[in-house]
């Protein structure tokens, strides 16, 4: 890597107003944590990477990055890259592996990480995480991109009437009564999945 391995940043929250004060964190962050930081933004865009690099600035979810100005050339930067994954449109989808859900629709976004899906209720055989696995194995999914930020493929679908009517049905299944009452009742008609590797 072209800069050293561990680069002194300034970290303060995005979300710092005028009214309120954040403390500013200084810390020596290491090189790939700040290069996976940037391919959140970026993605494996070299050119785009070089400038942030060159800026010394990166939003990072609700994070503010500062450093100094680091000049690396294409090559560099490709190499940094090479040690993180590629989009592998070809992937198929694994259950298994599938570490977050969502049901969208409108407006609407019912977040399902798997752990508050995958609780049962007592005497319960079958979870409602295994319900959804169930359904979205049937869906003609399409591989969307390889997130950084989640460090997952994500895959998309739609949702017929018919898979869509049966996660209503089993939203009691659900062991947080806010998350049931959303599968009940939100109207929804995609399905979104983030598998890990």
């Amino acid at each position: 890597m072209p800069f050293p391995e561990k680069i002194p940043v300034k970290i303060s929250s995005e979300a710092a107003g005028y009214v309120s004060i954040t403390p500013v964190v200084a810390e020596q962050m290491r090189a790939p944590d700040l290069i996976e930081h940037i391919l959140r933004v970026a993605g494996k865009d070299v050119a785009r990477a070089q400038e942030i690099l060159r800026q010394g600035i990166v939003v990072s979810g609700a994070s503010r990055i500062r450093w100094s100005p680091i000049e690396a050339s294409s090559e560099e930067i490709a190499g940094a890259f090479a040690a993180f994954p590629d989009p592998e449109p070809g992937r198929p989808f694994d259950a298994s592996k599938c570490v977050r859900a969502a049901l969208e629709g409108g407006r609407a976004v019912i977040e399902l990480p798997r752990e508050a899906a995958s609780r049962k209720r007592w005497f319960r055989r079958q979870s409602f995480w295994e319900t959804l696995m169930e359904t979205a194995s049937r869906l003609p999914l399409k591989y969307q991109q390889y997130s950084y930020g989640d460090r997952a493929d994500v895959y998309r679908g739609e949702l017929p009437l018919e898979p869509a009517r049966i996660l209503r049905e089993r939203a009691w299944m659900l062991r947080y009564a806010s998350l049931e009452m959303q599968v009940r009742e939100y109207a929804y008609d995609r399905i979104g999945l983030w598998v890990a590797r």
